[in-house]
């Protein structure tokens, strides 16, 4: 061998060797180190994957194939699978049939509505559905209300099975009929020494029992708080409120889970059918839809403006529904939670994503056994910035103290109002994923989850990393990859300029 080629690899394994001792002195940023140990959060409970879109590599990688809980940042695969899988227009279809003959204004005979599992039937567009039946004739309806609820296929659902809260509106079970994301909205108002109960929408056979009691104070923040709703007996349907309710609070709204939608779907639709001035004379039962064409075909809004209410307001009855939909489109009905995850999991292949790690429940994140490497959702992140659909993906995650579940986070910080990030919480879970925009003007694929007892306190230690990636110029520079193992591997980012 010449003396040259000996030199060469001499100066080259002392290079290599300079690099290794750069990657290892780069380390992760300081400030947010320290906040983590603050926090009492240890490093190898946190995964970290840092990635200019431009770049081929990250610029800092920790734990990053690690199978974390992502919480609600797993609503990130379900949306991007859904995206590719349905297409941006897609629509939810509502079918009503009217099983009788039409005349005067009275359906003489059974109305049979079959869902789709439209997750955007809010009260507005259930008026809107009913204003296209009177449309078509029906004012009055003597006969049946007949539910198809065949387009899903699901196990009995106990929505206080995952935390012992089943009217919260974050359990709501998903379901072929939805109105009003499952929500029935009370309105609290002091009357005299007593506290009135009073529904939005009528609840006919549900008895509303006030044990509250006003409290002296003016102070209103936090009062659900000290209230507990509870459902003693669920064959009696009757909803128990006790506590102490503040007297400066005045009249207040609280939306709760009360009932299985399809029950609520029922009161609300004979609600606004009876202020509509419509009647409905006979009982609501299950049933199967004709086999003729519908009288009408109610469209849901398209897919785009499901994933912003979706995204930006963390709705996990919206995703659960979208879940169970992607699988009746990919395998056909009825949907099940089985095809559901292998639709959304053939997705993320197709579009390069790893799934080798992915654990999916419900595709919303309210799961204690869902998982997703850091690594992956880097590769998500990355996958959506390269697709013709970026912009309809992007515009769909909240924006740093701006709107959606960052409406009131990061407020004051150097990067307000330049990250769209996706948020995601559950005990022992705080998750951020999504993109930063830096102080030069880069665009980079930020993915943080901490899995700890601690992980609420992780809100610093959040904040100076994003601090650091919005304000640090992402150059030709080494990174550190951490395993969980504690190993560091060093890179090198390809591109770019030392700035």
């Amino acid at each position: 061998m010449s003396f040259t080629r000996i030199a060469f690899r001499f100066l080259a394994g002392l290079s290599l060797a300079g690099l290794v001792v750069s990657a290892r002195a780069a380390e992760l940023p300081a400030a947010f180190t320290a906040a983590l140990t603050q926090a009492g959060i240890p490093l190898d409970h946190v995964a970290v994957v840092v990635q200019p879109l431009d770049a081929a590599v990250p610029v800092l990688s920790h734990n990053a194939e690690a199978a974390l809980n992502p919480a609600s940042v797993m609503k990130l695969a379900t949306s991007f699978a859904a995206l590719n899988q349905l297409g941006p227009g897609y629509t939810w279809s509502t079918d009503v049939w009217a099983d009788g003959v039409i005349a005067d204004g009275v359906l003489s005979g059974d109305l049979v509505i079959k869902g789709h599992g439209d997750p955007t039937l809010t009260l507005e567009r259930m008026w809107l559905l009913q204003r296209e039946l009177r449309a078509r004739g029906v004012r009055h309806i003597h006969g049946n209300l007949v539910l198809d609820l065949s387009h899903f296929e699901l196990p009995a659902i106990d929505p206080g099975a995952f935390d012992g809260e089943p009217l919260a509106l974050y359990n709501a079970a998903p379901g072929p009929l939805v109105a009003n994301f499952n929500a029935t909205t009370l309105r609290l108002k002091p009357d005299g020494e007593q506290v009135l109960i009073v529904p939005d929408i009528a609840l006919p056979g549900v008895t509303l029992t006030s044990r509250l009691v006003l409290a002296d104070g003016a102070e209103c923040k936090g009062w659900k708080d000290a209230l507990a709703p509870a459902i003693p007996d669920p064959e009696r349907l009757e909803l128990v409120m006790s506590g102490r309710y503040p007297r400066g609070c005045g009249e207040q709204a609280w939306a709760l889970n009360l009932f299985e939608p399809a029950a609520t779907f029922d009161f609300i639709f004979r609600g606004l059918w009876a202020e509509s001035g419509g009647t409905l004379t006979g009982a609501t039962l299950p049933g199967m839809a004709p086999q003729s064409e519908p009288l009408l075909k109610f469209a849901s809004e398209p897919l785009t403006d499901a994933l912003t209410r979706l995204n930006k307001h963390s709705n996990n009855l919206m995703t659960r529904n979208l879940f169970l939909t992607l699988g009746a489109e990919r395998y056909g009905a009825p949907a099940t939670l089985e095809k559901g995850a292998q639709a959304v999991r053939e997705m993320l292949a197709q579009r390069g994503v790893p799934t080798r790690k992915l654990v999916l429940e419900n595709g919303s994140g309210l799961s204690r056994i869902e998982r997703i490497s850091a690594d992956a959702l880097n590769q998500l992140l990355r996958a959506a910035y390269n697709s013709p659909l970026h912009a309809e993906f992007q515009s769909a995650l909240p924006i740093v103290a701006s709107d959606g579940t960052l409406k009131r986070r990061f407020n004051g910080s150097a990067f307000s109002g330049s990250a769209h990030l996706k948020t995601g919480s559950l005990r022992g879970v705080s998750a951020l994923a999504g993109y930063v925009y830096t102080l030069n003007g880069q665009r980079v694929g930020f993915v943080m989850l901490v899995n700890h007892a601690n992980a609420r306190r992780s809100e610093a230690a959040q904040r100076a990393l994003l601090e650091w990636v919005h304000t640090t110029p992402h150059g030709l520079q080494p990174i550190v990859d951490r395993s969980p193992s504690g190993h560091t591997i060093p890179h090198v980012q390809a591109g770019g300029a030392p700035q």
